[in-house]
C-alpha cells in the first residue's frame, strides 16, 4: 500500500522486558525519526505498549496520518475491525470475556474515528531502518524511569506515562 502524498508516515512499537513487566512504547515519524516521543509502565504487557504507541502518536501528531506497526494485533483491530463487534458486544471479546485493554482501546477508536489514519503493517526485526528505531526506543523506555500511575484507572481515564524526546 502506498502512502497518500500529503500523510505523514509514523512508526511504532512496543516492548516490554516480561510478559507482563516493565513496558515501553515509541513512535517515530518517517523517514528519519524527527519527530519522536516514547514512554513507559512500570508493569505492563507487550500489547498494552503496542496500543500506547499509536495511542500516543495520535495524540501528538497533527494532519493524516499514516500508522505503520508491526503488531498484527492493532492492525487486525482497525483492518477486521474488530473494535466495532467489542463494542457492539459491551466490550466483550469473541469469547464473551472482557476486552483486554479497554482503557487504551476506547480513547484510540474515538481518535482513529476522528482522525481516519490509514494503518500498514511491516515486519518487526526484518531490518527496516524506521521499525528498528522505534523497536530500540521503545525497549529503552522500558527501562524507566517511570511516572506515578494509578493503581486502577478507569475507562474514562486516560492511562498515565512519561513522554519525553530521547
Amino acid at each position: 500500500m502506498t502512502s497518500p502524498a500529503s500523510a505523514i508516515e509514523v512508526f511504532t512499537d512496543g516492548a516490554c522486558a516480561g510478559n507482563p513487566g516493565p513496558g515501553g512504547w515509541a513512535w517515530a515519524t518517517a523517514p528519519d525519526g524527527a519527530q519522536r516521543g516514547s514512554g513507559g509502565e512500570a508493569h505492563s504487557t507487550n500489547q498494552r505498549m503496542e496500543i500506547m504507541a499509536v495511542l500516543q502518536a495520535l495524540r501528538s501528531l497533527e494532519g493524516r496520518l499514516v500508522i505503520v506497526s508491526d503488531s498484527t494485533y492493532v492492525i487486525n483491530c482497525f483492518r477486521d475491525r474488530w473494535w466495532f463487534r467489542w463494542q457492539s458486544n459491551g466490550w466483550r471479546n469473541a469469547k464473551k470475556e472482557p476486552v483486554a485493554n479497554v482503557d487504551l482501546w476506547q480513547p484510540l477508536i474515538e481518535l482513529v474515528l476522528d482522525r481516519n489514519p490509514t494503518f500498514r503493517w511491516v515486519k518487526g526485526h526484518s531490518g527496516d531502518p524506521m521499525n528498528d528505531l522505534v523497536d530500540a526506543l521503545a525497549v529503552a523506555a522500558s527501562k524507566g524511569p517511570f511516572a506515578a500511575r494509578a493503581p486502577d484507572p478507569s475507562p474514562a481515564d486516560p492511562p498515565q506515562g512519561s513522554l519525553f524526546d530521547p
